[in-house]
């Protein structure tokens, strides 16, 4: 080998082992940041527990988070989809915009757990009097994120670019007639000014044991549409049945055939699917057979082509099944809300997995099966790409079927699980600027 050839391989094996060396200061540095900010992170999150909102009403939990970035030196934005917390931070050298992103809504859940961060809060909903409860983790969403917001902060010198910190409202829903989540935070320029290159999220897993990652490339999660049914028949005395096109007897048939779609219609060695009714309202008496009946419920698909096939054999069954009793059917599908599938560009998720390899350990890090649940976070990665991924919330030695499910009254996260979170986030937003710096 030539003398100037071993000069140059001599400064690429030193630029190399820089770079190295500096991922590695960065993965150390976060380490130290979030042991040193973890119990912040419980304190907020014990606040928010206490204190739920439901969706397109988190005022205080948004002038909390407002208070806290803007403390940081951070360019915040209020009032983004009506709630909604906007925090930008402009790291000293020039680079990507990295978005991310924490949904701060309740549920309409009765807590019954025992813990002295219990909520006893009480709203209107839809008219109605309800509980609130934070029964899907996202109070630890929220303040992961405020912490992930400080620990950037404080490495901002080391910053290659922009991050744009995104606490949406309403992503379990909006009540009657609203507008909210991540659809109208994006029509309202979320992912403009600056214009957000990629963009992170994660969520809790109750289910999953503290310390542990779930990802999956491609279609992670559903996408979801509720169905509307509406039978119509013919009304009658109870005892004469016979005078009647009994609506309640087709909604039965219907229900029924509904479940041939996934058993006989769907390739399931493919991809999941879910028809579920959940709601059937028909009648008020013991003798009157009733004229209508309304019937609600979910349905779940992975790919365009399924939920074509699915959407359309709803219709079918539903109109034919009644028309062959003598009655009249109407669908609405989607009829509240549509959230597309989550969907993990893959070649993102393979050139960030070793950042979440880094903040947990390789042998804690686990591709995980498709899930039926489903996110309004995948409005946001039709626009750009996104990784979602999964942080896991039970207590270690915990059985799984013990555990409290979400959008429970038992659901439950331990709050070791925080640093897992601030580790992972962080070190995407490094990562990733170090990958595409300018």
């Amino acid at each position: 080998m030539k003398t100037n050839q071993l000069v140059l391989f001599a400064l690429l094996f030193i630029c190399l082992s820089n770079i190295n060396a500096q991922k590695a200061n960065y993965a150390t540095a976060i380490s130290t940041a979030a042991d040193k900010i973890e119990s912040k992170v419980i304190a907020w999150r014990h606040d928010i527990h206490e204190h739920p909102e439901l969706g397109n009403r988190e005022f205080r939990t948004a002038a909390l988070i407002a208070k806290h970035i803007q403390s940081l030196g951070i360019e915040v934005k209020t009032g983004v989809g009506i709630t909604g917390v906007v925090g930008i931070l402009k790291g000293d050298k020039p680079g990507p915009v990295v978005a991310l992103r924490a949904d701060m809504d309740a549920l309409p859940v009765e807590e019954k757990n025992n813990l002295p961060y219990c909520s006893k809060v009480k709203t209107m909903y839809n008219g109605k009097e309800t509980f609130v409860m934070h029964a899907c983790g996202h109070d630890a969403h929220v303040a992961i994120l405020m912490g992930v917001a400080e620990m950037l902060s404080g490495m901002k010198k080391d910053l290659k670019g922009t991050v744009k910190f995104i606490f949406q409202p309403a992503e379990e829903g909006v009540p009657a007639g609203e507008e909210g989540g991540a659809a109208l935070m994006i029509k309202e320029g979320v992912l403009e000014n600056p214009k957000v290159d990629v963009i992170f999220g994660l969520h809790m897993s109750a289910q999953t044991e503290v310390g542990k990652i779930n990802y999956r490339p491609g279609g992670f999660m559903a996408a979801v549409g509720t169905v509307k049914i509406t039978v119509k028949g013919k009304p009658s005395h109870g005892a004469y049945p016979w005078f009647s096109v009994d609506p309640i007897v087709v909604s039965a048939q219907i229900i029924n055939n509904l479940q041939t779609i996934v058993s006989r219609n769907v390739n399931i060695t493919q991809n999941a699917a879910v028809v579920t009714i959940a709601s059937i309202h028909g009648g008020n008496r013991d003798n009157i057979i009733s004229e209508n009946v309304e019937m609600l419920g979910t349905v779940r698909t992975f790919t365009e082509d399924d939920e074509k096939l699915v959407y359309a054999r709803i219709r079918q069954i539903v109109e034919k099944t009644a028309e062959a009793a003598g009655a009249t059917a109407e669908v609405i599908l989607p009829y509240e809300h549509y959230y597309p599938v989550t969907f993990n560009n893959e070649k993102l998720m393979a050139a960030m997995l070793p950042s979440l390899q880094k903040a947990a350990g390789k042998e804690n890090v686990n591709l995980a099966p498709a899930v039926t649940g489903a996110e309004d976070f995948s409005f946001f990665q039709q626009k750009v790409p996104g990784i979602y991924f999964f942080i896991g919330g039970m207590p270690k030695g915990t059985d799984v079927k013990a555990a409290g499910p979400h959008h429970t009254p038992s659901f439950i996260i331990d709050d070791s699980a925080f640093k897992t979170g601030l580790k992972a986030t962080c070190n995407l937003v490094l990562d990733y600027m170090e990958m595409n710096k300018k």
